[in-house]
């Protein structure tokens, strides 16, 4: 990334301000803004979430939000209540109490002297969803929101469902709220009372995964802080950021469709992070986009961001399956509306082993009914990587290969032209199975002529939601049902003698939680469709788009490693007890941000386990360390949760443990345990 060394106006800091709330409560805030905007308001930009602006996010935060105080913003970055150096105790994701806050920082930003009245919202994954949530309370003086790797459906396609399915992120991220709401405040920030504030939040933010399991249908909990229940109350513009390795690009083509108001949509190759840091590559300038964006929608300025087209995306070539990589090829295309009328729906019928365009004559003749059955290994999905990549380490799909022994397989002959898709396939299906609980795992892969399968796309549908996810209803076994599955939204070019292969199967864990039992799945195949999106190539409007600049940003901030990264996937196989495990670490390392002589200490550890085709053997556990330390004061927490199953039940046991540092030496502080069981509701 290009540092950014002579911007337009000189930045000055406050490292913590405090935002006194109606109730008495104060939200810590850090602000840059251009020195002298005392004198000459300018308009401000909220960051609003939990993630410790003293550390969290402070890498990115240094710079993201000088490089924009920097071209004329006042940019403050807000720990929610109850995280960081702010006061309260956080017991869930998006509360009103949450929003609520949201709208009084706004109100309280316009009257300070350094702004002239207009506000602006920015945010990535929670900070993206709780823009466009207060976007929809309408605070007046929210003129535009920059919403990135966020959804506006919180049941159907957040990190805990896809298609009525469990998602194994739900525990993961459950995991990681876990372990950030345990540690305390910064004694430098808050003072003496930084013991009772910690105590405060370790005795009352709760276990969460236990919360979210206890709503398993699409109930007043998700539909709360989901705006898809009302676009219309979305009433400035939004600017919609999403990447291809991400789990949240699908919202980005909703909000195009669905919002009334002045729209953008981006999306790129990257996992779940900001575009100037993305990975898979290619990183943009998103930081001279946003700047766009807010210099017309802030400051009434023609930067020409609402002359381009609605849509961008990177069309994605064609590469050789693996869980990483630093770039991806591919292109930047780009469509006035959406939905365009660009796109054209091809239909491929299924036949035995095989996909046929619907305009050539299926062979064999279809005189009677075909079916093909399956029963998936449990361990079907072990090489599908995260729902949500990070891009931090090997977390994407390998070689689909390896899963597709355990599945039934449909592939095209080799294509005698490029085809290239832009939006979501949908598979029409007529099925039967012989359990009243079941799920279908679809995946579309790029077939290389090596027979190297590269997936391309995929979806989830728990059949008990076939007709609804506010009322499933379990299945009768053996009857035949009409389903449709829709797949993630992608845009993906297939290369002429490559094969398009659609796979289905009835486990894909751990990606998301297995069914009670093992199922048999029959397809009826006479009455069975792939839909994929075409784009037909418009090289001269793709070629001629202004191009991103080169991805810049402010000066890093300043820190010393002590401990190494170590990032890994390891796929453990026990033939002599039949057992899988997929182990999982992340760990940050430990290093010390110079600037506050703070040492920073995260690791996180993950088991997903199994035995043989035992569903009642499956086990997610994840065990996170964290840890702060200046001089003789410290803290260090340990969290560790293990989620199992039986056909009725989830069961929950989770651990805390809080660890104070002083010139005497560690001791602990709190020990605390959980132990729930929760009835499972047709998932």
């Amino acid at each position: 990334m290009k540092v950014a060394e002579d911007l337009p106006h000189e930045v000055e800091e406050e490292k913590n301000v405090f935002i006194e709330m109606p109730d008495g409560v104060r939200l810590a805030a850090r602000i840059w803004r251009p020195k002298g905007s005392e004198n000459a308001p300018v308009p401000a930009i909220l960051e609003y979430i939990p993630y410790r602006k003293r550390f969290g996010t402070a890498l990115r935060d240094a710079i993201t939000h000088p490089y924009m105080a920097g071209h004329g913003y006042a940019c403050v970055r807000v720990d929610l209540r109850g995280s960081g150096e702010s006061e309260g105790v956080l017991k869930d994701e998006y509360l009103q109490q949450e929003l609520d806050d949201g709208v009084d920082v706004i109100h309280w930003l316009t009257e300070q002297p350094w702004c002239d009245g207009n506000v602006g919202m920015m945010g990535i994954s929670w900070g993206g969803f709780n823009s466009l949530q207060i976007a929809a309370l309408r605070p007046e003086a929210l003129k535009a929101i920059i919403t990135l790797s966020s959804t506006d459906d919180r049941y159907s396609d957040d990190i805990h469902h896809m298609g009525g399915c469990l998602l194994g992120d739900n525990l993961s991220w459950a995991s990681v709220m876990f372990a950030y709401n345990s540690l305390p405040p910064d004694p430098a920030i808050v003072g003496e009372r930084w013991r009772e504030i910690w105590l405060e939040r370790l005795e009352g933010s709760g276990l969460w995964l236990e919360k979210w399991l206890q709503h398993q249908r699409r109930d007043a909990y998700w539909k709360h802080g989901s705006i898809c229940e009302d676009y219309e109350a979305v009433q400035c513009p939004v600017f919609a950021v999403g990447g291809w390795a991400d789990g949240y690009s699908n919202a980005v083509f909703r909000l195009l469709t669905n919002l009334k108001v002045p729209r953008k949509g981006l999306i790129g190759p990257w996992g779940h992070r900001y575009p100037h840091f993305g990975v898979p590559g290619p990183a943009i300038g998103f930081l001279q986009e946003a700047v766009r964006w807010w210099d017309h929608w802030l400051k009434g300025a023609d930067t020409g961001v609402m002359d381009e087209p609605m849509l961008r995306v990177w069309m994605q070539d064609s590469v050789p399956p693996t869980t990483s990589y630093q770039e991806r090829p591919g292109r930047w295309v780009a469509e006035r509306d959406w939905p365009s009328p660009n796109t054209i729906d091809t239909h491929w019928a299924l036949i035995p082993a095989g996909l046929v365009p619907e305009t050539q004559p299926v062979m064999p003749p279809r005189l009677e009914e075909t079916v093909q059955s399956i029963q998936s290994p449990l361990t079907v999905g072990m090489f599908a990587g995260k729902w949500c990549s990070y891009a931090s380490g090997p977390d994407l799909a390998h070689d689909q290969r390896q899963e597709d022994g355990g599945a039934l397989v449909f592939e095209s002959e080799p294509l005698e032209e490029t085809m290239e898709i832009l939006g979501a396939p949908v598979i029409e299906l007529e099925v039967s199975v012989d359990q009243p609980v079941a799920m279908i795992a679809a995946r579309i892969s790029d077939t290389r002529p090596n027979g190297e399968a590269t997936r391309v796309t995929y979806g989830l549908l728990n059949l008990t939601h076939r007709n609804s996810s506010e009322n499933p209803e379990p299945l009768e076994p053996d009857r035949k049902y009409r389903v449709q599955l829709q797949l993630n939204d992608i845009a993906h070019s297939f290369p002429r003698g490559h094969r398009i292969r659609l796979s289905l199967s009835t486990s894909y864990w751990p990606l998301a939680w297995p069914p009670p039992r093992p199922v048999r799945l029959t397809v009826h195949l006479n009455n069975c469709r792939l839909t994929l999106p075409k784009r037909p190539a418009r090289p001269h409007e793709d070629e001629a788009l202004r191009p991103f600049e080169e991805a810049e940003g402010a000066p890093p901030l300043k820190r010393t490693m002590i401990r190494p990264e170590e990032h890994r996937w390891t796929l453990h196989r026990d033939y002599a007890t039949d057992t899988s495990v997929l182990e999982v670490v992340n760990d940050s390392g430990t290093y010390r941000i110079d600037d506050i002589d703070l040492v920073v200490q995260t690791k996180s550890e993950e088991w997903y386990r199994s035995r043989g085709n035992d569903f009642d053997s499956v086990r997610g556990e994840t065990l996170w360390q964290r840890g702060l330390r200046r001089g003789d004061w410290g803290a260090r927490t340990v969290t560790r949760t293990v989620l199992t199953s039986n056909p009725e039940w989830f069961h929950i046991r989770a651990d805390l443990d809080a660890y104070e540092t002083d010139a005497e030496g560690e001791h602990r502080l709190v020990c605390k345990s959980w132990n729930s069981w929760i009835p499972r509701d047709n998932v």
